[in-house]
């Protein structure tokens, strides 16, 4: 039986345009790889008589990476930002995030760069960097 650790953790990304094959993340931070925030898929409403009304809405799913300072694959979001600045324009990403260890994969699509820090905070080790993708949809795939 596996563990439940993150260190054997794949995330893969490709971004047309810039990366159009997938490149593997790699230098993810000590105590954090990655998460995604809850997705609020119903809004409900209570009408004046007391009746629940509800119904499925469409949302984005913000995911954040984190990244060791010294990771080589800051340099694919540097890169990502920089061009987006250039271009004045967006660039969007697909990507895979393979969790051994549950023996789960996930499917991104459509992801934005939304969140960037321009460089790590400097503390007494330098600080991991997080960037915050917002993706259309991540679904379970699989193994």
């Amino acid at each position: 039986m596996a563990t439940l650790t993150g260190a054997s953790c794949i995330i893969t990304i490709a971004i047309p345009g810039l990366f159009n094959s997938p490149v593997t993340l790699q230098g993810f931070a000590a105590d954090d790889v990655f998460d995604a925030d809850t997705q609020e898929i119903a809004e409900t409403t209570m009408g004046v008589d007391g009746i629940l009304s509800g119904g499925f809405v469409h949302v984005p799913v913000k995911q954040t990476i984190a990244l060791q300072a010294d990771s080589a694959s800051n340099l694919i979001f540097e890169t990502w930002a920089a061009q987006q600045k250039s271009a004045l324009d967006t660039y969007t990403a697909n990507g895979t995030s393979n969790i051994v260890s549950t023996g789960r994969s996930y499917v991104m699509n459509k992801g934005f760069l939304t969140s960037f820090p321009s460089i790590p905070a400097v503390k007494k080790l330098l600080q991991p960097r997080r960037y915050t993708i917002t993706w259309q949809g991540i679904r379970a795939v699989p193994n």
